[in-house]
């Protein structure tokens, strides 16, 4: 007969998996779900990491009614930065934390153009070190 469960007022704590465990579980995953998609609304690259900056304590539904309009002002990183944090405002005012989020993406945009081309980098550290990205 097996023990009977441990009473504890803490909780127990998963364990990290180590780097195999983990590369079995991501390749579970690939092949439960090989074409895993968002419910943000995006055409490229640019438009994703814009939606997902804008995601952050929000729904994607809220994200996905604010978007349209700010991509056709601004569908590039240039045209974005031009815009700057106060001409993306208005377009995201119905998001909250807008006002923040406004000056990150202004600031994101502008750093894509001066360090990256204008393109988003495939390099995490080069996508963590701009503003409003994270890991979650």
């Amino acid at each position: 007969m097996p023990p009977p469960p441990r009473k504890s007022s803490q909780p127990r704590r998963a364990r990290a998996m180590n780097a195999a465990q983990a590369g079995r579980f991501l390749r579970a995953l690939a092949a439960a779900n090989p074409a895993p998609e968002t419910e943000l609304l995006y055409r490229d690259p640019f438009t994703l990491l814009v939606a997902v900056v804008l995601s952050a304590q929000t729904t994607d539904a809220a994200v996905n009614k604010a978007t349209p309009s700010l991509f056709a002002a601004a569908p590039t990183p240039a045209a974005m930065a031009a815009l700057g944090a106060e001409g993306i405002a208005p377009h995201i005012r119905s998001i909250g934390l807008w006002q923040a989020k406004a000056r990150n993406v202004a600031a994101l945009a502008a750093l894509l153009v001066e360090r990256h081309g204008g393109e988003v980098p495939s390099n995490r550290d080069a996508l963590e070190a701009l503003p409003g990205v994270g890991r979650k």
